[in-house]
């Protein structure tokens, strides 16, 4: 096999520079994807940081790739050359496991992260286990797929995993790279959407991806009026956050779901929880069978990222534009490498 070409960070915080590796010879369980779009998850810079103490490198970040298949092993299963896949977060499961065999690949104690010893998208072609590569099903546009398969499913995760009522009002805190998507999903569903933000700025816009309601938590007592109210909270942020406020404004047997990765322990009230059978609850990204319902239901229901687009060799403008706050609402590499 030929080597693959990629951009890789030599050290933590380091500028992604061209990296050139050889792959060896082709897995029986893998299957190899020429890249055409890989989108930029924060993940992917928290992972560049170190700032979860599991990173090695050199890095080559890129767990939200979108691209054909060039080469199938032995063993792959379902798959064929020329085909149009994604792959998000996970490339790995043991398939063999009490959660393998129960369908939650992505809970097996083996998953292995893209990104997480192993080389990721931001590269001319990528390998995973063939359980891994999704097959994108028709009208989804190949080049804003991406952000789907890893932000995507991580907030269509919850709505599926209880079965929510389309009746149900459904709180989103936070409207950016997870948020933004979250709203579509939860209004597609059918759901009464409240958005949550500190920013009056982002309302009109809110509006759009399906809130109907939008609440400024800046604003003194807006928890308080929602008292009692929602069924279901999807907290989308990674900084801390009023728990016992949120809690307040579920609903009897409501839940408050994280999915943002906060670093710093959640304050949370047990009396709230007991009184009115409350509950806090998390969730990583999704089972391969979990991705495709999430691609099914977006391309069914028009569920698209608001992407912004930058060429691969421009990568680190693009990082730093996801540093500085200032991506609306995810980014996506269109790959240029020769």
């Amino acid at each position: 096999m030929s080597e693959i070409h990629a951009y890789a960070a030599l050290s933590a915080k380091g500028t992604l520079e061209p990296y050139s590796y050889d792959p060896g010879e082709l897995g029986p369980e893998e299957v190899e994807i020429k890249v055409t779009h890989c989108g930029i998850c924060h993940s992917d810079l928290s992972m560049l940081n170190n700032d979860w103490g599991m990173t090695r490198y050199p890095l080559i970040p890129g767990h939200e790739a979108v691209g054909t298949i060039t080469a199938v092993g032995e063993h792959a299963k379902g798959l064929k050359v020329g085909q149009l896949v994604g792959v998000g977060w996970s490339a790995y499961s043991c398939l063999s496991c009490h959660e393998c065999l129960s369908g939650e690949h992505n809970l097996c104690a083996s998953n292995r992260g893209t990104i997480v010893g192993r080389h990721g998208g931001f590269a001319d072609r990528l390998r995973v286990q063939w359980v891994w590569a999704r097959p994108l099903p028709e009208g989804l546009d190949p080049a804003k797929a991406g952000p789907l398969l890893c932000g995507g499913v991580t907030v269509f995760n919850p709505l599926a995993m209880y079965a929510t009522s389309p009746t149900a009002r459904v709180g989103i805190i936070g409207i950016g790279g997870l948020g933004h998507m979250a709203l579509q999903f939860a209004s597609k569903w059918g759901c009464e959407v409240h958005a949550f933000t500190t920013s009056d700025s982002k309302e009109e816009e809110a509006h759009k991806l399906g809130a109907h309601f939008v609440h400024n938590t800046k604003k003194p007592g807006t928890l308080k009026k929602l008292t009692g109210s929602l069924d279901l909270i999807i907290s989308t942020i990674n900084v801390p956050q009023d728990v016992p406020g949120l809690l307040g404004t579920l609903a009897p047997h409501g839940r408050l779901h994280v999915v943002g990765a906060v670093l710093e322990p959640l304050q949370v009230p047990a009396m709230s929880l007991i009184f009115a059978q409350r509950s806090v609850t998390g969730s990583p990204t999704g089972s391969p069978t979990l991705l495709d319902k999430m691609l099914t239901f977006s391309a069914r229901h028009g569920v698209a990222p608001v992407t912004e687009t930058f060429p691969m060799s421009k990568v680190n403008e693009a990082m730093e534009h996801l540093r500085s706050g200032k991506a609306r609402y995810r980014i996506v590499l269109e790959n240029d490498l020769a």
